[in-house]
């Protein structure tokens, strides 16, 4: 049985503070992006947004801190409820981006929502690695998959946490056949991103999607990687717009089965009886009988 996941990735700059307070002009855009695209997206769709695309913040870090405070609200708040009646009227998977959270500790988190096509929020992830010194928010401390039943099992990551192969290969190990990477890069390393987005995908075998904001903050360039680390699509440079893909999760596993380029099986290098391989810096091990 095939596993299709038809994806539409939204190239978007961030709203700006105070904008479309009720989401309804967010709901009309998506509402006609999925329009255009008729019947390839009346299965399983999902659909992806940049990070804190519906929580921006200007000025000095001063200024952004205060206006984030402003903007925070739990997870049980008006705008994860108004963000599942989205998702439950337009029938989608939607991650519309992280959200300034509160959390229930007081602290602000950089957290990606997931929404069901019934409107549930099945997943939320905190960043784990904010980018310091410039965001005020509080790591997150858990890695989070979910699951789009009969498809696909989901990896996220946020931005910054790119960098850090911890995060994807514990998401792979996890089961995670697709990552969703949410960025607002603003900065002039963007092209060394691109690299790390193919490299996550080639040392863990899975698909990587990294949608990044648009100008006139975000440099863009977002791009959709295969399990074999090719790019199947990507926006050439910053400017407003979107990528539609199908996704076949069978590529996963035939990449490694077979390796990639044919060649290396990375899920299949060790065996049963290989030494344990310790690592002092995580104070744990690799243990190649659960690897």
């Amino acid at each position: 049985m095939s596993r299709f996941l038809p994806l539409l990735l939204v190239q978007a700059p961030a709203r700006a503070p105070g904008r479309d307070p009720n989401l309804d002009g967010f709901e009309h855009e998506m509402a006609t992006y999925l329009s255009d695209f008729g019947p390839a997206f009346t299965e399983a769709r999902m659909v992806v947004y940049p990070e804190l695309h519906l929580c921006s913040a200007e000025g000095t870090p001063e200024e952004r801190t205060t206006q984030l405070e402003a903007l925070a609200e739990p997870l049980s708040g008006p705008r994860i409820r108004r963000l599942g009646e989205i998702a439950r009227r337009l029938g989608i998977w939607l991650l519309p981006g992280t959200v300034c959270e509160r959390g229930e500790d007081g602290h602000l988190y950089n957290t990606a929502p997931v929404f069901s096509p019934e409107g549930e929020l099945v997943a939320s992830y905190r960043k784990c690695f904010p980018w310091r010194p410039f965001e005020p928010y509080r790591p997150g401390h858990e890695f989070v998959v979910f699951d789009v039943p009969g498809i696909a099992r989901v990896g996220l990551a946020v931005c910054y946490d790119i960098w850090f192969p911890e995060v994807s290969r514990q998401l792979a190990w996890m089961g995670a056949e697709v990552i969703i990477n949410q960025a607002a890069t603003t900065t002039c390393d963007r092209a060394q991103e691109q690299v790390l987005v193919r490299a996550n995908a080639i040392f863990n075998q899975t698909y990587v999607v990294s949608a990044n904001m648009a100008e006139p903050a975000g440099t863009g360039q977002s791009l959709i990687v295969d399990p074999e680390g090719l790019v199947r699509t990507a926006m050439p440079g910053a400017t407003p717009g979107i990528l539609t893909d199908v996704l076949n999760m069978e590529e996963v596993a035939r990449v490694r089965q077979f390796g990639t380029a044919g060649l290396n099986r990375l899920w299949a290098q060790s065996r049963p009886d290989d030494p344990v391989l310790e690592l002092p810096m995580y104070q744990g091990r690799l243990d190649p009988s659960r690897f």
